[in-house]
């Protein structure tokens, strides 16, 4: 049974890795096409997620070797390089949605923002829902925190959807900044997440060689 469990996570953390690549090549393909920077960044922000996806992949190839769900040296380096490129995506939007704001641009159309944005939610929570159900039955942390990614993403799917279906009932130019904007401030806070997951695991790792005593003859 707990074979299959593990055989379970494993096809989830992939199946997260593929559809962000799908998610991301689309969105930000579309985005630049339709000049829709809240879409443009939410593809981006799946191509993020697939270097943290990887991490996790990582890991429960360990656990199921029973290494036990300390992270290792690869999947902290992973987290330092997701935290930063969320930090510069972060700066980027902002700094693009200020320019289209100034400058009224419009989007040629977010009919495709809504579209993927609501394909995500979907695929999304039915991540969220396997993930936590067999987080729970392994009563693994890890795969519980994977799980805890997933919601991050709907969260961004949401807001994508609030501000591309805004847009095209209304037509107001700043709704697809605004949205940009939201998505930064939430990709923002993931940096912060991946950098004190790897400065956690830092610590952990100081705390445990401080605890080991060696014997002078």
């Amino acid at each position: 049974m707990k074979e299959k469990l593990y055989i379970r996570a494993n096809f989830l953390a992939l199946f997260t890795i593929f559809y962000n690549l799908v998610e991301g090549g689309a969105s930000v393909w579309l985005g630049a096409s339709d000049e829709t920077l809240a879409l443009f960044g939410f593809g981006v922000d799946s191509f993020i997620e697939v270097i943290s996806a990887i991490g996790v992949w990582h890991m429960l190839r360990r656990i199921k070797a029973n290494e036990g769900e300390t992270r290792d040296e690869f999947e902290q380096r992973a987290l330092r390089i997701t935290g930063v490129a969320f930090y510069v995506l972060s700066a980027g939007l902002v700094l693009t949605a200020g320019i289209n704001l100034y400058g009224q641009h419009k989007p040629e159309t977010t009919l495709w923002g809504i579209v993927i944005s609501l394909l995500s939610m979907s695929f999304m929570w039915y991540l969220i829902r396997q993930k936590t159900k067999v987080g729970t039955a392994l009563n693994s942390p890890a795969i519980l925190a994977d799980a805890a990614c997933s919601k991050a993403c709907l969260y961004l799917s949401l807001v994508l959807m609030i501000s591309s279906l805004g847009y095209e009932l209304t037509g107001i130019a700043s709704l697809d900044a605004i949205g940009a904007i939201l998505i930064s401030w939430l990709t923002l806070r993931e940096g912060q997440e991946a950098f004190g997951k790897a400065r956690g695991m830092s610590c952990s790792c100081s705390c445990n060689c401080s605890n080991i005593r060696v014997d002078t003859p």
